[in-house]
């Protein structure tokens, strides 16, 4: 009987280690390695959006994650078109960096239906929290309110502003927009005496600026506030080919930190920049992995920013990849 109950015991410990061994064999490498997961991004309509996607591609790479990517030419429907085709090839995950904030739910319900963890980049989505594990991105507002903060310092609270939005609906313009509002609301002589949406595009940006100039006195114009860089970028040769004096004459402030703004402050066209790191590939993958393995994960991960000026732009423009 004792002997039958030391090979019971022994018999125990052995299933036990086999379990584990089980288990561990099953969750998934904190890398991603050997993953395939599908990322719809919204396009390539600026620098920004291209190093984002170069950053996330690399990343992918460097984990050696089987990464299944679709450019959505700023098109909802075409990122809709990939998801479910993503859904379709039996992803282990999706990314999906959003084109504009609504419209999603009955794609991402089809992604839950399916079991497939889907995580919200850059932008934000309407849809039900539950339909999706994460959102990975800079908080827009916040980039808004540096933004303004800039510029009620450097013109003493007063300032007649025009604004060049973004892609209409999407939560980077929203968010941006009301941030920015927020704290010119605060002064009395602050104001946007013109907004128009520039799609985040520097063609756009260009013909916008060009609108403002045509229609508004120039000289009555304190300052541009852009929702990103490249359509600022559009906006100084706009108003370089007026006879205007860009980062003098009427001063500049807009989103994203790419390499021709920090040029262009070298060149003393701009005057600010407020950073919109691309670098959201690895937190985003981190989630997946971490969604996979049963994980609770916050409903928000913030990826850091910050504010740039002249007196660092080479140095940023070198460190960027700048050429």
């Amino acid at each position: 009987m004792r002997s039958h109950k030391l090979f019971l015991s022994a018999l125990l410990v052995l299933v036990l280690a086999f379990t584990s061994v089980l288990f561990v064999a099953h969750a998934q490498d904190a890398s991603g390695a050997g993953l395939t997961i599908g990322f719809a991004q919204v396009g390539s309509e600026s620098a920004w959006r291209t190093a984002f996607s170069d950053a996330v591609k690399a990343e992918a790479e460097a984990r050696g994650i089987n990464l299944l990517f679709s450019d959505g030419q700023q098109k909802q429907e075409n990122q809709i078109a990939a998801l479910r085709s993503f859904i379709a090839q039996g992803v282990d995950g999706i990314i999906l960096a959003p084109v504009v904030e609504t419209g999603w739910d009955d794609v991402l319900q089809e992604a839950a239906d399916n079991s497939i963890p889907v995580v919200v980049v850059d932008r934000n989505v309407t849809a039900d929290e539950s339909l999706f594990v994460t959102r990975v991105s800079s908080d827009f507002v916040h980039e808004g309110r540096l933004a303004a903060a800039w510029l009620v310092q450097a013109t003493a609270g007063k300032c007649d502003i025009v604004e060049l939005q973004g892609t209409v609906g999407s939560s980077a313009a929203l968010d941006r927009q009301q941030g920015f509002n927020e704290v010119i609301a605060l002064f009395t002589d602050m104001q946007i005496i013109a907004s128009q949406s520039g799609d985040f595009t520097r063609t756009n940006g260009k013909e916008v600026m060009e609108s403002f100039l045509n229609s508004i006195d120039p000289a009555t114009i304190c300052a541009v506030w852009a929702h990103n860089d490249d359509m600022l970028i559009g906006a100084i040769e706009a108003m370089k080919e007026a006879g205007i004096d860009p980062g003098q004459d009427i001063l500049t402030i807009s989103v994203d930190a790419i390499p021709d703004i920090f040029k262009a402050m070298m060149d003393g066209d701009a005057n600010a920049t407020v950073e919109l790191s691309p670098n959201m590939g690895g937190p985003a993958f981190d989630a997946i992995v971490a969604a996979i393995n049963g994980e609770t994960l916050p409903r928000w991960i913030p990826v850091a920013g910050g504010i740039y000026f002249p007196d660092t732009a080479a140095e940023e423009y070198a460190r960027r990849g700048g050429q």
